[in-house]
């Protein structure tokens, strides 16, 4: 029989070999691409202006472009702040703590996982998964909040399990695990408001259901108390300082509306999130209609409750709220890999006897080769795109679909002559693939959608006097331009730009068509041009 100390040591080196390949995933080339529009771009030049405040106040109540910052709580934008204090304002230092956060989830799934699963298996597969989900790896990498607020709703969920486990503490819950709850929560709130206090609820639904006994726990309350304390305080000093304003925008616009309205016109049908996990989740995917019929059936486990309540609540939550976005589904990833996790380690079990604590098919599903083989074409389809005859010459980019088309293609033939080695062989393989496509210049793929940013951000900012505002005829606005020139770059229709240019000594316009100014004004000084983008000046440069 192992002992726990073996067992502790194993999972000790599991833990430190999932943290380098998470570290090594996320981290590489972060500097490899420029920011994207919206969120990427702006939370960088709020870190940037923080980082380059003269007092306490410039991190306490962050701006931007000299405006309140109200739409979320700095804690990320903090830590972004200080890597650039440390080491200077670049793209890859405005990604690095959101990657190293997502990185860090990994591991802490992996140590979940050992919380509530009967043996090693599936916790480490479904980390394995996690690691290798396409959405967890591009959103993890990018200089957003969602990366981080799942490292903390997992180091959560890990406490209030290490805090009520009746194998870590037979007597009740731990004090100091619960402190640690509390701190979780108050970390989620500090990244994204509002949804903290959701996640908090599914973890507090998934406890009354698992151990009601423990919910009640004056510990665990008292720990939720304490650990909130930062949180209230935060939150008091934005109301003393801001007053109503900060009730409107941050409580209400930025949060609370957001359940019931559409915000900025981001909406979308109940399916919405359905859909995305339909566009991007695959190969793994494939396995989640049997990992959650396992999980159903052996809703009783421990394992089973956390996965349920996780899956159902947090996709109903968001699928009724009025605000829809992409990455609204981060949260839910964690129970993706869970779910898919179960089904692989019930493959890996095939042989072996049922023992009423593990999970076991009696053999591989003919479905999952059929899938995994036309994944396996689709990945031939895309290294047709990739090369040179085709619509994105890539060779980066031909070696992720190279890498998909092997990895599926051998994973499938493995599946329909039923051997188990087509898991380690997805595993490896899609990491491979990942690796590949983030060392290429297409992971984030809406940088396509519009300009080139970084070549028209160093026209403007080699040609226009710093805290410079420059006007634009760009149909929207671009944090990432206004990030990269340093000047606030602002989207105006063609009547307010005419009058800015009549009415505004100086006035620096950018614009893809010089014409309608050339007969306003005696003096058109052209700066420059770039990618069909005209920098202009209404007089005279001097």
């Amino acid at each position: 029989m192992i002992s726990q100390k073996t067992t502790k040591a194993s999972d000790r080196r599991i833990i430190f070999f999932l943290l380098l390949a998470a570290l090594l995933l996320f981290c590489i080339d972060l500097n490899g691409i420029p920011l994207r529009d919206w969120d990427e771009g702006t939370v960088a030049q709020v870190a940037r202006e923080m980082s380059q405040g003269d007092t306490w106040t410039a991190w306490l109540h962050p701006q931007l472009w000299g405006q309140p910052y109200l739409n979320k709580p700095p804690l990320m934008h903090s830590l972004i702040a200080l890597a650039y204090r440390t080491w200077g304002i670049h793209t890859w230092t405005a990604r690095l703590p959101g990657a190293v956060l997502t990185a860090i989830s990994v591991p802490w799934l992996y140590a979940l996982g050992r919380e509530v699963f009967f043996t090693r298996a599936p916790a480490l597969v479904s980390a394995l998964v996690y690691l290798t989900l396409l959405p967890v790896v591009r959103h993890g990498r990018l200089a957003m909040l969602d990366g981080a607020i799942v490292c903390f709703f997992i180091a959560t969920l890990w406490m209030l399990r290490r805090a009520t486990s009746s194998q870590v503490s037979a007597k009740g819950v731990r004090p100091y695990w619960c402190f640690g709850v509390g701190v979780g929560f108050a970390l989620m709130c500090l990244t994204k408001g509002i949804l903290g206090v959701l996640l908090l609820a599914i973890a507090l639904v998934f406890l009354a259901w698992d151990s009601p006994k423990h919910l009640f726990s004056p510990h665990l309350w008292l720990g939720l108390l304490l650990g909130g304390i930062p949180l209230t305080v935060w939150y008091l000093l934005q109301w003393q300082y801001y007053g109503q304003q900060f009730i409107n925008t941050a409580v209400m616009t930025q949060s609370l509306e957001r359940i019931w309205n559409t915000v900025e016109r981001h909406d979308g049908p109940p399916w919405y999130y359905l859909l995305e996990l339909l566009k991007y989740s695959w190969p793994w995917l494939i396995f989640w209609p049997t990992g959650f019929w396992l999980t159903w059936r052996s809703r009783h486990h421990t394992w089973a409750k956390l996965v349920l309540v996780w899956t159902i609540g947090y996709l109903l939550a968001i699928s009724i709220m009025g605000t829809k976005l992409p990455w609204y589904i981060f949260p839910l990833y964690p129970a993706v890999a869970f779910t898919c996790g179960v089904a692989l380690a019930a493959a890996l079990n095939m042989h072996r006897h049922w023992t009423g604590r593990g999970l076991s098919l009696r053999k591989l599903p003919k479905i999952w080769g059929i899938l995994l083989a036309l994944f396996s074409a689709v990945g031939a389809i895309g290294i047709v795109y990739a090369s040179p005859w085709g619509g994105e010459p890539s060779v980066a980019l031909g070696l992720t679909f190279l890498a998909v088309m092997l990895t599926t293609g051998l994973a499938s033939f493995l599946v329909l002559h039923q051997q188990l080695q087509f898991v380690p062989t997805l595993l490896v393989g899609l990491y491979l693939a990942l690796m590949c496509l983030m060392v290429s210049d297409h992971w984030v793929w809406e940088l396509g959608e519009d300009f080139p940013v970084l070549p028209v951000a160093e026209l403007i900012r080699q040609n226009t006097p710093p805290s410079q505002i420059i006007y634009t005829s760009h149909g929207y606005e671009r944090p990432s331009l206004s990030f990269y020139s340093d000047r606030r770059v602002t989207a105006r229709s063609i009547e307010e730009l005419q009058s800015q240019w009549q009415n505004t000594q100086p006035a620096y316009l950018l614009v893809q068509d010089i014409a309608p100014y050339q007969n306003i004004k005696d003096h058109l000084t052209e700066l420059g041009i770039v990618n069909g983008w005209h920098l202009i000046l209404n007089q005279p440069q001097g």
